[in-house]
């Protein structure tokens, strides 16, 4: 057993002090994840004339019913002018409704109507099973260290957006 953490330690250190050429190989590893992560969306994005900004709007509407338009400005970190572009898009094809906040008039909640949450679904449902796989592949110490990496690369800030987004497991 001693001999075992010894080992582990070892290899942990290790990591450490990783070469350039791992870390560019860290960079071209995440890159292709992220092409194959999003083929499966994209391609049930194109046959409706959408695109990952589209995507990235109904998921975090469907994250957070009644985020307000600022909330999710504020975690998608795009220009106004073009979550306005997106938003009135998906209202307008009856995947969104805003509503005027009771509190604040001024505000504008969002809510993935059925037809949003059907469409949320259909796309979420291609990524789930693609990391299911690759979580089962790759066994529950990676996969607890593949989340300690990626939220180790969020700054502060999104790393707050990421953590408020529901209920987070300590």
């Amino acid at each position: 057993m001693a001999e075992s953490l010894s080992m582990s330690r070892q290899s942990s250190e290790a990591l450490l002090y990783l070469t350039d050429e791992q870390l560019r190989q860290g960079i071209e590893a995440m890159f292709f994840a992220y092409r194959g992560f999003t083929d499966d969306p994209d391609r049930i994005l194109s046959g409706l004339s959408y695109g990952r900004a589209h995507h990235r709007a109904i998921h975090f509407i469907n994250c957070a019913p009644g985020t307000t338009v600022n909330n999710l400005l504020s975690i998608l970190g795009v220009t106004k002018q073009s979550l306005n572009r997106v938003l009135r898009t998906l209202v307008h094809d009856g995947l969104v409704e805003a509503r005027i906040g009771k509190k604040d008039r001024r505000e504008r909640h969002l809510f993935l109507t059925d037809e949003g949450a059907q469409l949320e679904h259909r796309l979420s449902g291609a990524q789930r099973a693609r990391m299911r796989a690759a979580f089962r592949q790759a066994g529950p110490e990676a996969v607890a260290g593949f989340r300690t990496v990626l939220e180790a690369m969020m700054d502060d800030t999104l790393l707050r957006h990421y953590k408020g987004l529901r209920d987070y497991p300590t």
